[in-house]
């Protein structure tokens, strides 16, 4: 293990005693630094389309024809949309930093409460996919790694790289076709119950599951030729056993590592997902906002993902002592 990576290593900090308080302050600025280039990325996109999100609001509203240029240039003047840019940004970052997001240019809403209401039906649509795509992924991985049979592995193999390749939206079309129109088992639409959750959790579960199961598997493959396996396998352990008391426990560090990209993938996929399955979420506000050119709400969003994203990858750093005792118990055993 490298200097760089054992330096940003909690438990390594941890072991240098007063290090611990550098460390923590370095994850608190980096996080600082991704947060405010999240948003001003966000907001100099935004500024840079043609359109203007007054008029898109009107259109939408068919108040456009009624509405008066006065009235428009009062409207701009509300949202601070006929300031210079570095006005703008400095305004909006102004009320970031006091984690006041303003209100949303179509609903007039604070864009605080509307993440706070559509985040409770993301989570759960996230927590239910991750958890079947770990289910799936890691069962994929094991079968492929204990059978014997090398047809029946290649073609176990060869899923992952199937499913990754398949868009979102077809995937969630398919479903809908299948279980929704034709067979009548769930629902099409909507957030009604856990049966709404159902096709949307399997059409972002199908590609993370993928990616688990292909990083799982070679990882497993990987640790089925260290030298402490040959040792235990000497001492008359089962394949199935070795598998799942000491192989899988080892194998599992590169699936915590991949973690951060697992779930910015699914926070992505939520944007199709729940639009796809008309749900409300965060996925489908921030469609709507980037669609309305929304610049508040579309700010709360990228802020709200940026810090899912930190805080996912802090957590991982962690839980690497519990995965794997050689980090715990010797730091330069890993060098």
């Amino acid at each position: 293990m490298s200097d760089s990576i054992l330096a940003t290593n909690p438990a390594v900090v941890r072991r240098r005693g007063p290090g611990i308080w550098r460390y923590l302050l370095a994850r608190a600025w980096q996080a600082l630094l991704v947060l405010w280039a999240a948003f001003s990325l966000s907001f100099l996109i935004l500024y840079a389309l043609p359109s203007d999100p007054v008029s898109i609001m009107l259109n939408q509203s068919g108040e456009q024809s009624t509405v008066n240029q006065q009235q428009v240039d009062a409207l701009r003047a509300q949202y601070h949309l006929d300031e210079p840019l570095a006005v703008q940004y400095g305004i909006a970052l102004w009320r970031a930093l006091q984690l006041d997001f303003g209100n949303s240019i179509q609903s007039g809403q604070p864009v605080s409460r509307s993440l706070a209401d559509a985040l409770p039906a993301t989570a759960a649509l996230t927590f239910l996919a991750l958890s079947v795509a770990l289910v799936a992924g890691i069962g994929l991985a094991l079968g492929a790694s204990l059978t014997r049979r090398a047809w029946l592995r290649d073609l176990l193999l060869g899923l992952p790289a199937v499913a990754v390749s398949l868009p979102t939206f077809w995937v969630g079309l398919l479903l809908l076709q299948w279980f929704s129109f034709g067979w009548h088992w769930f629902p099409a639409m909507g957030n009604r119950g856990l049966a709404s959750l159902v096709l949307p959790a399997l059409t972002l579960a199908i590609p993370t599951s993928a990616v688990i199961a292909q990083v799982l598997a070679r990882s497993l493959a990987a640790t089925w030729r260290q030298p402490f396996v040959e040792a235990l396998r000497a001492k008359g352990l089962g394949p199935v056993r070795l598998m799942l008391v000491h192989v899988l426990h080892n194998a599992l560090i590169p699936i915590l590592s991949v973690s951060g990209v697992i779930v910015g993938s699914l926070l992505a996929g939520a944007v199709v997902t729940e639009t796809v399955f008309s749900r409300e979420g965060v996925g489908r506000l921030a469609q709507a906002a980037v669609s309305s050119q929304d610049i508040p709400m579309v700010q709360g969003v990228v802020l709200l993902a940026a810090l899912i994203f930190i805080v996912v990858n802090l957590l991982v750093d962690l839980l690497y002592p519990l995965l794997d005792p050689r980090i715990r118990a010797n730091p330069g055993a890993r060098r």
